[in-house]
């Protein structure tokens, strides 16, 4: 067994980072279910750290290549061609869910997981398209499609922006897509000194691979006639950090925890489950575009 590994180049307060995380988590777990890998955070470099456990024949130097290989070989595009946009009519999705469902078994879910973490057929809004997750932060202005920059990110992230991604520093030098998810993606023209439309967005192209990867563990359900997304409460985002080493399934229950909610959490009943920080972003919405807030403690 190795040694405990910090990912020094994710850190918890960062939506982007978070998310990329624990993706990392979910495509080890798929990798090697009976090692049953594990994630921690510990404070490093002024920020919280995730720590990976139960890594088998895995270092500092091997795992950006490992994730490459699973992602290659068992995280595929297939449920990112339905469509290039979450919001879609719902004959347009409910082809692709019916056969995620038929498809669906205990050894391959991923169809069936990424059409649970993407909307709901059940449910519409006022243009007649589906309640999808709050985690869209585009569909379609400026040539920026939800879908097809998975499906891009997919075909295109290589180990080198992995590695990146993982044990930092990050440069934000890699080409477009982003998901948005990153606060620094939030480029206002009031907010700089040039205008920011003539610039293309530089981002960490690995760090929005491993993001998408966590996507399936934020189911959205409908709630009173609306769909609402594991961690959110309407437009806010909260999720926890902990220091005990926890599988993915003890992580999937934690992000739901309702007592993260509360506007102020109750650190005492929350430290006795082992989460020892909570953080808040606050999703916004400018022109036709959503990005995520810094985060703050809560």
């Amino acid at each position: 067994m190795s040694q405990p590994l910090t990912l020094t180049g994710l850190r918890g307060d960062n939506p982007l980072a978070f998310l990329a995380a624990l993706g990392t988590l979910r495509v080890l777990s798929l990798a090697r279910p009976d090692d049953q890998p594990r994630m921690s955070w510990t404070i490093e470099r002024g920020a919280w750290r995730p720590v990976l456990h139960n890594l088998v024949e895995v270092d500092t130097r091997a795992l950006p290549e490992k994730i490459e290989e699973v992602l290659r070989e068992q995280c595929g595009p297939e449920p990112f061609q339905f469509a290039r946009n979450t919001s879609v009519a719902p004959s347009e999705i409910a082809p692709f869910v019916r056969a995620a469902v038929d498809r669906a078994s205990p050894v391959d879910r991923r169809c069936a997981d990424f059409a649970a973490a993407f909307g709901c057929e059940a449910l519409t809004d006022r243009q007649g398209k589906i309640q999808d997750t709050a985690f869209r932060t585009m569909s379609g202005a400026g040539h920026q499609h939800f879908i097809e920059f998975m499906l891009t990110l997919c075909k295109e992230t290589n180990a080198e922006h992995l590695r990146e991604a993982l044990f930092g520093p990050w440069r934000r030098q890699d080409e477009p897509p982003s998901m948005r998810w990153d606060p620094i993606d939030d480029r206002r023209y009031a907010l700089r000194w040039k205008d920011p439309s003539k610039e293309q967005i530089r981002t960490v192209r690995g760090a929005n691979r491993l993001a998408v990867e966590a996507l399936p563990l934020f189911t959205t359900a409908p709630v009173n006639g609306e769909l609402r997304t594991t961690g959110f409460r309407r437009k806010t985002w909260t999720w926890p950090i902990w220091d005990a080493a926890a599988a993915v399934d003890a992580v999937r229950s934690l992000l739901s925890l309702q007592a993260l909610h509360e506007d102020q959490s109750d650190r005492r009943s929350l430290g006795a489950i082992g989460v020892t920080e909570v953080y808040r972003s606050t999703r916004i919405t400018v022109g036709k575009f959503r990005n995520f807030s810094p985060a703050r403690s809560v």
